[in-house]
């Protein structure tokens, strides 16, 4: 008889494998960057203060005390997994943001208010699953992506009224779902904006609001930008560079200053990386920062109000930390086993505390704070990521865990099947 179920065997002792790996890694860093576990995984993470703002699988919005690790609030409405989260002002200007807008498995946009937990409003936005969102504070926009390969924009000049967002706009050059938004306003009614897929393509668009009743947003393509191989997981500009993490296990910076939209209908509007007319033609790009996984959270430093020339990064359960002062040069100044599971994400907390003896006086501190498939939030102080302590001793070398993404644990805190857990697992790495 032809042994025809022979693979799934060696499949089974794969994951057998991986999920002893993944138990004792578990264990041994059950202590490590002060964790703080949560009921699912978190898809999503943005830090406001001294509180963390999560989107998990489970459904919910999560409002966590990065303090006490205590949930403040959580936020019901979705009917599948949460991933993405932005925030805008109800007022403009007001620099409150008070508005928290989420997107999900479920194709929905909503929009809640921070405070009351009131959910204001829904707008079916998109017919695959919403991937990203970005908000564009000074010309109210929001820009929405998702699994249908679409790129949406939406009116947020009424995003408090109760009524579903009004769509002014989209995008449908992307042959592959589109996975990391960033953008940055040129002026009151224009901006370029960044959108990557999962195929490893970044297009650069011109946006701007036309003349119309109602007014509209038109976008022309500028420039495609292919040195990823593959999905593109992070995507940050700033300081005139494009900042990528991607599947393809790199992360690449791209000299990338405004482009120039083209002068006239007869000039190409599209220009590869590297062409020219480009804007980061005359500069050749840094070598890719290699890693030995799939890269998916990146966070320069450098982009924040540090100022540092550091780059964090997150490729399978380790944070990485390099030197990037010489770009030409990346040195790799630490690894640290943060967790067991992938890094999703890695977020700056400038950290406020009060002094002791001094009452009033607070002191404020840089602190990173990762997100992970594994179910937990971790804490890490700065100055300990950039000189880790070494190691504790391991009495028995352990083999490293391969990196498929597909293969995990048959049962997790939150509570999902293993089926479950594979098509999450499968969604996120490939769609």
């Amino acid at each position: 008889m032809q042994p025809a179920d022979k693979s799934n065997l060696l499949r089974s002792e794969a994951e057998l494998q991986l999920e002893k790996a993944r138990k004792d890694k578990a264990e041994r860093t059950k202590d490590v960057g002060s964790p703080i576990e949560i009921a699912g995984k978190a898809l999503a993470i943005q830090v406001r203060g001294n509180v963390a703002w999560i989107a998990e699988n489970t459904t919910v919005i999560r409002k966590l005390d990065l303090e006490t690790g205590k949930t403040l609030q959580l936020f019901k409405g979705h009917t599948a997994p949460v991933t993405s989260l932005a925030f805008v002002d109800r007022t403009p200007g007001s620099g409150k943001e008070d508005l928290l807008i989420t997107g999900s498995w479920d194709q929905t946009i909503r929009v809640w208010d921070v405070e009351t937990k009131e959910l204001i409003s829904t707008t079916s936005a998109h017919s695959d699953f919403v991937k990203a969102l970005l908000v564009i504070p000074s010309l109210r926009l929001l820009v929405s992506s998702g699994s249908d390969k679409i790129v949406r924009f939406w009116d947020l000049s009424t995003v408090a009224d109760g009524q579903p967002l009004t769509s002014v706009g989209s995008l449908t050059d992307h042959t592959r779902p589109v996975e990391s938004l960033d953008a940055r306003a040129t002026s009151a009614t224009s901006a370029v904006l960044y959108t990557a897929d999962t195929m490893g393509v970044i297009k650069v668009w011109d946006v701007k609001k036309d003349d119309g009743t109602p007014p509209r947003w038109q976008s022309t393509l500028v420039e495609e930008l292919k040195h990823h191989r593959t999905r593109v997981n992070d995507m940050v500009h700033g300081n005139g560079q494009l900042w990528t993490a991607s599947t393809d296990e790199t992360v690449q910076v791209v000299p990338h200053l405004a482009p120039t939209p083209p002068a006239a209908p007869a000039q190409a509007s599209t220009t590869l990386s590297g062409s020219a007319g480009s804007s980061s033609a005359a500069t050749k790009p840094p070598p890719p920062i290699q890693h030995p996984a799939p890269v998916r959270a990146l966070l320069p430093l450098g982009l924040t109000p540090l100022a540092e020339p550091y780059l964090l990064t997150g490729a399978g359960d380790v944070i990485r930390v390099f030197d990037v002062s010489s770009p030409e040069e990346p040195e790799l100044l630490a690894e640290v086993d943060a967790h067991w599971h992938d890094v999703t994400a890695l977020r700056l907390w400038m950290r406020r505390s009060a002094v002791e003896g001094a009452p009033g006086a607070v002191k404020v501190e840089p602190w990173v704070v990762s997100a992970s498939l594994d179910g937990t939030i971790r804490r890490w102080r700065l100055s300990e990521l950039l000189q880790p302590p070494p190691p504790p001793a391991k009495k028995v070398e352990e083999e490293k865990p391969p990196q498929a993404q597909e293969a995990l644990e048959a049962t997790t805190s939150s509570g999902m099947t293993e089926e479950e857990e594979r098509e999450l697992a499968e969604l996120m790495d490939e769609d």
